[in-house]
């Protein structure tokens, strides 16, 4: 059995057959003696970076703006009901991606990035359901979690610009976090935390992209790729009845025998596929030898650093 000390008692084997993408589960003490590597200020600091993506969440009524933002926004903040999230810090912060390495049961590809929050009392982004697994650990305070059931597209959602905010959700658990502890929830399933006084969670949250998406960068491939060995659509032996009758079958039978030989090429797939799931959250880090740019991350990581400083205590 393979034992990962975040996962609580339970062996990775079990985790992944019993829970992973099944059902939530709360670990409590998943990281023992915790020391949060960030804290409020260092994620005001970070959301000043116009290269960092950031957002605050505002109000009962969860009012949204996207970063940077400057000093004086976190000036005029209200005393209660407001979040600021950061994504993507462990590209930042190697303490903070240091966090990855409590996770080797699941393959590294497989995770997108860790998106740190800090909220103050009340504040939170509403009761929602993501499309992906994430786990939430908690970092200073406390947070209160509400789970309920599995959502789909169904799922009644209140009016909103930006946010996914689900209407009349019945929750079935509720816990309250406290620092090392965590959270696992598989995608699809409602969840809505909000802040006991100040806190932060980290986020790891997984790649989870769409048929959609898959096909829109796959065919981009294909496209960069042509090496003009590509077949063609044919026609049926037509009549001229067919000139004025709707589409025949024949062609439909004769597109998907076209798009399943592509699809049935596992070379093609596999190395596609590897590339579509490794790609850098931030192009712009890499440089002309496909490294990340750790000098523009230390650089940027600096300036950051300055700007924590000069973020005002709350």
């Amino acid at each position: 059995m393979s034992n990962f000390p975040v996962l609580g008692d339970i062996s990775a084997e079990r985790f992944l057959s019993e829970y992973w993408q099944k059902k939530p589960l709360l670990i409590r003490n998943a990281i023992p003696n915790f020391q949060p590597p960030v804290n409020g200020n260092d994620l005001a600091g970070l959301s000043l970076e116009p290269e960092i993506e950031s957002r605050l969440v505002v109000g009962k009524d969860w009012q949204i703006e996207h970063g940077p933002f400057d000093e004086q926004r976190f000036q005029s903040l209200p005393e209660k009901n407001w979040t600021l999230l950061v994504q993507a810090v462990d590209l930042w912060l190697p303490e903070v991606s240091d966090i990855l390495n409590h996770f080797g049961f699941l393959p590294r590809w497989r995770i997108d990035d860790i998106m740190v929050s800090y909220a103050v009392d009340g504040g939170n982004v509403g009761p929602h359901f993501d499309n992906y697994d994430v786990f939430l650990l908690q970092g200073e305070g406390q947070r209160e979690w509400s789970v309920g059931g599995r959502c789909d597209h169904n799922s009644a959602l209140l009016p909103h610009e930006n946010l996914r905010i689900l209407a009349n959700e019945k929750f079935t658990e509720k816990w309250t976090l406290n620092c090392g502890d965590m959270l696992y929830l598989p995608p699809k399933f409602s969840h809505h935390g909000v802040a006991i006084g100040e806190c932060t969670t980290y986020s790891i949250g997984f790649r989870a992209p769409t048929v959609t998406e898959m096909l829109d960068d796959l065919t981009s491939e294909l496209i960069s790729n042509d090496d003009n060995s590509n077949d063609v659509l044919t026609d049926p032996l037509l009549t001229p009845e067919m000139a004025t009758q709707p589409i025949s079958s024949e062609y439909l039978e004769q597109i998907r025998s076209l798009l399943n030989k592509t699809l049935d090429d596992d070379e093609l797939l596999l190395n596609w596929f590897a590339q579509f799931m490794t790609q850098p959250k931030y192009p712009e880090l890499i440089n002309e030898t496909g490294e990340h740019r750790e000098a523009c991350i230390s650089a940027h990581t600096g300036a950051v650093k300055n700007y924590c400083n000069s973020v005002p205590k709350r």
